[in-house]
């Protein structure tokens, strides 16, 4: 199953695990780059799921750098709140920690 596409149920237990997480990255008024897009990727290798907060991001800013990050980590999307994106990805080196409900 790919983790760009995820049931309601693994959504619901991904975004309650991420509830108390603090942010990872913090984006500022660059954007997303390449550097940017590498250290996420990194991160999510690390943590599988992780939040990422964009600074003084609008709306549009903010679905466009979810949609950059997507495109460029092949993470998933769990949960957009404001200016805060959660992204969930399965680790590739490692074995998963964290076991999503089936689906």
């Amino acid at each position: 199953m790919s983790t760009n596409k995820l049931t309601g149920k693994q959504t619901r237990f991904l975004r309650a695990r991420a509830h108390a997480l603090k942010p990872i990255v913090i984006i500022g008024a660059d954007r997303v780059t390449p550097g940017v897009t590498a250290h996420i990727d990194d991160a999510l290798e690390q943590h599988e799921l992780l939040k990422v907060r964009l600074t003084d991001a609008k709306k549009d800013e903010t679905i466009e750098a979810a949609a950059a990050i997507v495109a460029g980590t092949g993470a998933a999307i769990v949960q957009r709140v404001g200016h805060t994106l959660v992204l969930y990805r399965k680790r590739r080196q490692a074995d998963p920690t964290i076991r999503l409900p089936k689906a």
